[in-house]
């Protein structure tokens, strides 16, 4: 009952009441990224959702799109701005995914949306991990985040869809906002840049 009905529920009136709330903040953050980033405040990509079907997921741009002189992007870490930096220490970039929450292509918790190429690269157990709706922070999230390895992820992300609950939810919902405070397990950083998945991480 609440995996199919009340965590949608939930969810809904969460990130309509979040988008309400935090539609301040929301304006001051574009508007400075709008001015930082040539224009582009919002970054979206297409990403593996429920069932692998594709949705398109939004965050805030916190980085810039400088490249080498063979015209290829520059590593992650190197394009984080100043204020793309100060945005994802307090996890301000994620926001815009609550209007991904809000129109059901995302829940409030569940296993974060990961790239489509790293699709061919799991195994049978690995994509399990799209039994249930990805997430805005997770099991994986509070548990290590990028201080662990992807199979680790992985198995945190499992262990989750296996267990799904309201107790699970909420006590990663707790530790999500314990993190966030602390600052504690950030995105990615100069110091601790996210290794991108090749199979066997």
């Amino acid at each position: 009952m609440y995996k199919n009905f009340f965590k949608r529920l939930i969810d809904f009136t969460i990130a309509f009441f979040g988008i309400l709330i935090l539609s301040p903040l929301f304006a001051i953050i574009t508007i400075v990224l709008y001015l930082s980033n040539n224009g582009k405040p919002i970054f979206s990509q297409i990403r593996p959702g429920l069932n692998e079907k594709e949705f398109k997921i939004l965050k805030f741009r916190t980085m810039n799109e400088k490249r080498d002189q063979f015209g290829n992007l520059l590593p992650d870490n190197e394009r984080i701005t100043g204020i793309g930096n100060l945005i994802r220490k307090t996890s301000l970039d994620e926001i815009p995914q609550l209007f991904n929450v809000f129109i059901g292509q995302m829940s409030l918790i569940g296993p974060r949306p990961l790239l489509f190429r790293y699709i061919p690269l799991y195994n049978e157990k690995h994509r399990l991990r799209h039994l249930v709706k990805p997430g805005i922070t997770g099991w994986a999230q509070v548990n290590g985040r990028n201080s662990i390895s992807w199979n680790q992820k992985f198995d945190l992300d499992i262990y989750y869809v296996e267990n799904l609950s309201f107790i699970l939810d909420m006590k990663i919902f707790l530790l999500t906002i314990q993190n966030v405070i602390k600052k504690t397990g950030i995105n990615q950083s100069n110091e601790r840049p996210m290794v991108p998945f090749d199979g066997t991480n």
